[in-house]
């Protein structure tokens, strides 16, 4: 399976700093999005943080190869999905670390979201309101249902999905990598094809960019590149009131 990439962050109109995060290693095929939260700088840390320790767990945990077969322990389920959750409850641990070493940084917290891309099985993982789209055949699905106040309201049947794109409390998520105990993880099996293309972002595109127009964007017939320069384009010209941050990857 080919894989042809692109990521951009951007500041956006708004706020004095850039506390999203990214993070590519095509050779692990590991793609993640955070989104830092507590301030100018713990935000930025807590994005660092999570990302450099979901990184190192991916890396560390590779299945073993033995000849020409690939080992996985038959027991694991999607081994994929299992290594994004321990990567993200490591990086929830670390952050925990940080904060009682630092008192400064009390507070500090990050979404993320995260995919796996790998021979014995794929899989999405997220914590928060960042999220992932697959694109095929000029539709898109969200893979990630956010972890916040106004998607609790909507699958309640309480607030409908017009509304919460523009109520007042969409930005409270109910769930964040914080370095608190009893973090769950949410994660599943991902089925990919040739033609696919996945687009993972910080709310600071959502919020403000419809699902109808990123799908417009991402049906266009251009790279990745190009795709990731018009969701970031046209976040800011919705006024850009957030950091926003892509990764749109291309399956070959």
């Amino acid at each position: 399976m080919q894989l042809v990439w692109s990521a951009r962050t951007d500041q956006g109109l708004r706020r004095s700093s850039n506390e999203d995060g990214w993070c590519v290693r095509e050779d692990l095929g590991l793609f993640a999005v955070t989104d830092g939260m507590g301030g100018h700088v713990a935000g930025e840390v807590a994005s660092r943080l999570v990302l450099e320790q979901l990184e190192h767990h991916i890396e560390d945990t590779q299945p073993v190869q033995v000849g020409s077969e690939v080992a996985v322990p038959s027991s694991s389920g999607n081994l994929s999905g299992r290594r994004l959750d321990a990567g993200l409850l490591e990086a929830n641990q670390r952050i925990a670390r940080e904060i009682a070493r630092d008192s400064t940084l009390h507070g500090m917290a990050t979404t993320a979201v995260a995919v796996l891309i790998r021979d014995t099985g794929n899989a999405v993982a997220h914590v928060g309101d960042s999220r992932a789209y697959a694109h095929r055949r000029g539709e898109i699905s969200r893979l990630t249902a956010d972890h916040s106040w106004v998607e609790d309201q909507v699958r309640a049947g309480l607030l409908s999905a017009e509304n919460a794109q523009n109520h007042p409390h969409r930005n409270i998520v109910t769930r964040a990598i914080a370095g608190t105990e009893g973090l769950s993880v949410e994660s599943s099996r991902l089925s990919l094809q040739a033609g696919d293309r996945l687009l993972l972002c910080s709310d600071g595109l959502t919020t403000v960019v419809s699902d109808s127009e990123i799908e417009a964007i991402l049906t266009r017939n251009v790279g990745p590149g190009t795709a990731c320069d018009e969701l970031i384009a046209r976040a800011n010209e919705e006024g850009g009131p957030d950091n926003i941050t892509a990764i749109v990857v291309d399956i070959l």
